[in-house]
């Protein structure tokens, strides 16, 4: 079947992607996914940090199952059940007092800039300006690309969206000389995770709260990729001890399911009117249902804890792979089950292949960051398996 579908691919599917890894999976469960062969591959990337519960978990299954049988969309002309209480989810569970349902990261970021945007226009406020961090991510749509700080994304797509501007990250000084009387908010990803793993300081992420706090500018945090346990907290923000003005949420938000999530303080929210924003899809009775489940689960199940003790374990076991090959292991990073394994540039890629031959999945950060972010419900024994195959590979492959 692989034959096929990459025939098929190549003849239909618009070359965004490039050559693609050679597998086709079929089904998966937990950890495992299966290949059209039969084969047997582990999910150490978690689609990207979206299959938080794992594969085929039955409890959301059969969650996404009893909503298919009834209700799959009516708009937003109508009061949406599921819709509601996610949203009651979201805010007693986090600082936010308010949320608005989008169906992806980009959206959701998106959604973030209008709404700070939008907030000072309603307060009679010339500020417009939206300061980000070099090596960001924030998704790729054009304002999402304007304010991601790697040229490359953006280089295509020029002359960019006006009123987003890069700073160093890490750098509270960079932050106090970008700001004018123009800006409207600073948006960070706590940890940024395409870039390879790279968490901010916690004194630089203090900081940054109190002077936006001083200075009336909104402070976004874009919890796309650390949100909804991947850090051990349920958000990164808590593990920094700072509360955003707004925050965005998505992948792991729907295990699989396209969600996005704007989050905010009541004040900050109220910008919002009829009519200024909206959406057809956003926050359906589909989209919300995969919501309410990823979160009883999360729960029920203490993912948390399991996220922050297992993501400990595998750190401190990756540390010792560090020692054993200092000429081959630059660094590891990062905070819960989102962890990046940084190696020398000339065997980067070649370590990345040869995790993939051996069944384990993850993604190469750029070209030099191997980036981990598996199910929360991980165990001692899988992090295990994908330490001696990386023990393996790095002692025979490479």
């Amino acid at each position: 079947m692989l034959d096929e579908i990459k025939a098929l691919d190549k003849e239909y599917y618009m070359n965004t992607f490039g050559e693609r890894l050679p597998v086709v999976f079929t089904h998966g469960k937990g950890m495992k996914l299966y290949d059209d062969n039969g084969d047997v591959y582990y999910d150490f990337l978690g689609g990207i940090a979206v299959n938080a519960l794992g594969h085929s978990h039955p409890v959301f299954t059969d969650a996404i199952k009893n909503q298919v049988d009834k209700l799959l969309h009516t708009s937003s002309l109508y009061y949406i059940e599921n819709q509601a209480r996610l949203a009651e989810k979201l805010v007693k569970s986090t600082c936010a007092e308010k949320v608005f349902f989008c169906n992806s990261g980009a959206e959701a970021n998106e959604g973030a800039f209008k709404l700070a945007k939008i907030y000072f226009y309603k307060k009679g406020i010339d500020r417009y300006e939206i300061i980000s961090l070099d090596h960001s991510f924030h998704g790729r749509t054009l304002a999402t690309v304007a304010a991601t700080g790697q040229p490359h994304y953006q280089a295509p797509y020029k002359p960019l969206t006006p009123g987003f501007k890069q700073i160093a990250p890490n750098d509270f000084n960079a932050v106090v000389d970008a700001v004018t009387d123009k800006t409207a908010a600073v948006m960070v990803e706590l940890i940024q995770g395409e870039s390879g793993v790279h968490p901010m300081d916690i004194e630089y992420a203090k900081k940054l709260r109190e002077f936006c706090t001083q200075k009336g500018i909104l402070l976004i945090v874009d919890e796309v990729q650390t949100g909804m346990g991947r850090t051990g907290k349920l958000f990164a923000h808590e593990l920094y001890g700072i509360e955003p003005d707004i925050f965005t949420s998505a992948k792991a938000l729907g295990n699989g399911v396209p969600i996005g999530a704007v989050c905010a303080k009541a004040e900050v929210a109220s910008a919002f009117e009829p009519g200024d924003h909206g959406t057809t899809f956003g926050g359906n009775p589909l989209a919300t249902a995969a919501g309410l489940a990823v979160f009883d689960i999360i729960e029920s199940e203490n993912l948390l804890d399991n996220a922050d003790k297992m993501g400990k374990l595998f750190r401190l076991k990756l540390s010792d792979i560090m020692a054993k090959y200092p000429d081959k292991v630059v660094a590891v990073r990062g905070e819960g089950l989102l962890i990046g394994i940084e190696l020398k540039p000339e065997i980067a890629k070649s370590v990345f292949i040869s995790l993939h031959n051996r069944k384990m999945l993850t993604s190469l950060c750029k070209g030099l960051t191997i980036r981990v972010a598996p199910p929360l419900n991980i165990t001692e024994s899988e992090i295990d398996l994908f330490i001696d195959t990386l023990d393996t590979v790095l002692k025979e492959d490479i």
